[in-house]
């Protein structure tokens, strides 16, 4: 039985594989090229079936039998899913601060822990940090998402505010109460140390095409933890040091380099799949 870190791993791992080649096809994918995808990763056939089960529990696939073989469609959900992630992840460089706040007030009945959890996520992911327990702030003027996001939660009552501080010292400080600073800042050295170390073989193409798209997804499911802990900070607000915009660039460098030969091999095993059983 998988524990409870395994599920996420390998939910998070195939949600990057399948996010970040959408863009070069393979909407539709048979079982066993899914499996195949799932083993390069380290995750084993029976864990890659679990997976995949729970995905289309959560709505992210239409799935239908062609003779012996389980044919999984991305579902629109999914791919609007894939969509904003792809947009946060290829994000681009920070603008300057333009000094307005979004603000999200919340009430949620005390006995509904799950909507409360949910709408939690739902701001997390969108870039929002706690100001106070049920007051959440973020560095942009941008109301629509998250009343489109929470839309479903009808536990949920939003008061969306878009608010200004006294000064720039203010706004730094809130930057640096709502976000671990700190601690993101640490993550990032670790990153870009990484990264470094491995750009030299990426440039050579000393990878196959196996090798490249594991260090391709290794390397998506890396960085996107930090899309979902910095709300991509105007310069404004930065700390001195910040190294979010180091890490963005060498991500994206490395990006393109494993991007030909992890697609190649990607697309030769869909095509393996098309012609085998599962």
């Amino acid at each position: 039985m998988m524990t409870n870190e395994e599920k996420v791993r390998s939910g998070a791992l195939v949600i990057d594989l399948l996010g970040d080649f959408n863009r070069i096809g393979g909407r539709e994918l048979r079982l066993k090229a899914l499996v195949e995808l799932g083993e390069q990763l380290g995750i084993a056939g029976p864990t890659m079936r679990v997976t995949l089960a729970r995905l289309r529990e959560r709505g992210w696939f239409d799935v239908e039998r062609e003779g012996r073989e389980s044919i999984y469609r991305l579902s629109p959900l999914a791919l609007v899913a894939i969509h904003e992630g792809g947009q946060r992840l290829h994000r681009p460089a920070p603008e300057r601060w333009a000094g307005e706040w979004s603000m999200v007030i919340y009430t949620v009945p005390e006995s509904d822990r799950q909507t409360r959890d949910e709408l939690r996520r739902q701001l997390a992911w969108l870039g929002f940090g706690p100001l106070a327990p049920a007051t959440w702030i973020r560095p942009r003027p941008q109301l629509d998402d998250i009343a489109n996001a929470v839309a479903a939660l009808s536990a949920a009552r939003l008061t969306l505010l878009t608010t200004r501080t006294s000064g720039l010292a203010e706004d730094r400080a809130i930057a640096a109460r709502c976000w671990d600073l700190d601690a993101l800042g640490a993550d990032y050295s670790d990153f870009i140390r990484d990264v470094r170390a491995k750009l030299p073989s990426y440039r050579e193409a000393a990878l196959d095409g196996r090798e490249a798209l594991v260090a391709r997804i290794q390397l998506v499911h890396a960085y996107r933890s930090f899309t979902r802990r910095d709300p991509q900070f105007p310069v404004d607000l930065q700390p001195a040091g910040w190294q979010g915009d180091e890490a963005r660039r060498l991500f994206e460098d490395a990006h393109s380099l494993l991007s030909e030969g992890s697609a190649d091999y990607y697309a030769r095993v869909l095509d393996l799949g098309s012609v085998s059983a599962d």
